[in-house]
């Protein structure tokens, strides 16, 4: 069968098909799964199979069954997707959730979904136990999972239409909302990406450090299965940690958040032999400035790797990309997103009532996405009113050229009077000051740009630099320096910005 042919994703016989197809494709992971210990570190396409379908047998014996909502509330690592695949194989329906969110977020899950199953760890016991709502029958810790009899049931498949998997938005500005998706819609996207995944030349090891809870994890996992891909999901983000798996199983591809590579650049300029045979670099979802897709560019042993720059959103999947080379980097605007990907996604620039502007005319960003989820679930009036037919209104801001590339310039939300682009301020900033790690503008409490930034690891804050540096930008009010890991961000690395407004305005 064509791979690239569009079909829609089941996620537990996506999985099944792979691991009958690619047996023994090899998964290495950097940590123990604490749903799954008996993999250890290096396993395969079929052993990973056979331990999941024992997951799935013990849920049912707990009581989960079709239609079942399933909250996923665990550490972070690859065992958050397999437990996932599990509750597919009963018609089950997971909902990722972020082990960063706090009880009070879960309470309002527990409420919105009806007293769903909750799986939880260690990493998140504490927070179930605050709880006060849902059934104490329902909150299932894995260590418990484990201890379950596996009597086998049949697998029962949803309607390709229906719910068959919930993310959550980034809960950057209150409450995350809970986005479904279904096998036809994320099947869209696997066509996207296994378009994309076409273009390598070679079925070598593919490593990313992701959030498992993200709507990007199952695209990429799902896609890379089916295409026969050996995967390397890293659990662990310090940079040390990434250096030595890195070396011990060298990449042919690396992707991650934004803001991780950002973390990663000091080690790639200390190290760069650790990342000399890497061809293909990914960021997810987000912006990312020049100067750190150099820095990785420039480790290679290959002028042909690429660093691949895609914009999307969790409503509508990957959307827009642009394919950076260090030649191409020499004359790249870091607000270019690149164009959509054939018929499948493309962006067009509206006013604020959906009326299409012409080029080069700043507005807002709407999406048109065959994988756009279904709805916001239990919240569809807050999902209608960004819909606009057959668009979706990303909440961004920004404007497309003659030649069809989408310029981003901001979120709608975040936007400063004073300042064109606060993300290109940024943008310049960290690819022009060496010593900074994170640059963040928001507002303060007299709505002027305040940045917030972050030191480089064993680096000062050079004073004389950073004035001569924005000496002819728009006012910036005197930075407000804050250690990296102090930033507010969300499980996908975004920083809350609004969460730092908050802050600065209550002080």
């Amino acid at each position: 069968m064509d791979t690239l042919m569009y079909s829609p994703l089941n996620l537990f016989t996506n999985f099944r098909e792979a691991a009958a197809a690619y047996s023994d494709v090899p998964i290495i992971f950097d940590q123990t799964l604490p749903s799954l210990p008996g993999l250890g570190l290096e396993t395969t396409y079929k052993k990973c199979y056979d331990l999941l379908l024992i997951r799935a047998y013990q849920l049912a014996n707990l009581g989960v069954s079709a239609q079942d909502k399933v909250i996923i509330y665990k550490s972070s690592s690859f065992d958050t997707y397999l437990l996932a695949i599990a509750c597919s194989y009963l018609g089950a329906i997971p909902v990722m959730t972020s082990y960063h969110l706090p009880t009070e977020t879960i309470e309002v899950f527990v409420d919105r979904l009806g007293d769903p199953f909750i799986l939880f760890d260690e990493e998140t016991r504490k927070r179930v136990n605050q709880m006060k709502n849902g059934s104490l029958k329902k909150q299932i810790e894995v260590s418990s999972l484990l201890a379950q009899p596996a009597s086998p049931v049949s697998q029962v498949e949803l309607d390709n239409d229906a719910i068959s998997y919930m993310t959550h938005t980034s809960g950057t500005t209150g409450i995350p909302k809970l986005i479904c998706h279904s096998a036809n819609s994320m099947g869209w996207r696997t066509k996207w990406q296994k378009t994309v995944f076409s273009k390598m030349e070679k079925k070598e090891l593919v490593a990313f450090h992701i959030s498992p809870v993200h709507s990007r994890y199952n695209i990429g996992i799902s896609s890379l299965m089916t295409m026969g891909f050996p995967m390397m999901p890293l659990a662990e983000a310090r940079s040390e940690h990434v250096l030595a798996m890195l070396r011990k199983y060298p990449p042919i591809a690396l992707e991650t958040h934004p803001n991780n590579f950002v973390q990663w650049s000091f080690a790639a300029k200390e190290e760069p032999e650790a990342f000399a045979g890497i061809r293909y670099y990914h960021s997810t979802f987000d912006a990312i400035n020049n100067q750190t897709m150099e820095t990785f560019l420039a480790t290679s042993s290959s002028r042909d790797t690429i660093f691949l720059q895609v914009y999307g959103q969790s409503e509508c999947g990957p959307m827009i990309l642009k394919a950076h080379t260090l030649t191409s980097l020499k004359t790249s605007n870091a607000r270019d997103m690149g164009i959509g990907l054939g018929d499948l996604t493309k962006a067009r620039i509206t006013d604020d009532k959906g009326n299409v502007l012409p080029v080069n005319t700043d507005g807002h960003i709407q999406l048109l996405s065959k994988g756009r989820a279904l709805t916001y679930f239990q919240e569809d009036a807050r999902f209608q009113e960004n819909v606009y037919g057959d668009w979706w209104d990303s909440g961004d801001y920004g404007s497309i050229d003659e030649t069809g590339h989408l310029f981003l310039k901001d979120r709608q939300v975040d936007l400063i009077e004073t300042i064109d682009s606060t993300l290109a301020i940024e943008d310049y900033l960290l690819d022009s000051l060496d010593f900074l790690s994170e640059v963040v503008i928001v507002r303060d409490k007299q709505n002027s740009p305040q940045p917030i930034i972050a030191l480089a690891p064993n680096k000062e804050m050079d004073w004389d630099q950073w004035w001569k540096q924005v000496h002819e930008l728009p006012r910036l009010n005197t930075p407000i320096i804050r250690n990296y890991e102090d930033i507010p961000r969300t499980a996908t690395m975004k920083v809350q910005r609004l969460q730092i407004e908050k802050e600065l305005k209550s002080s």
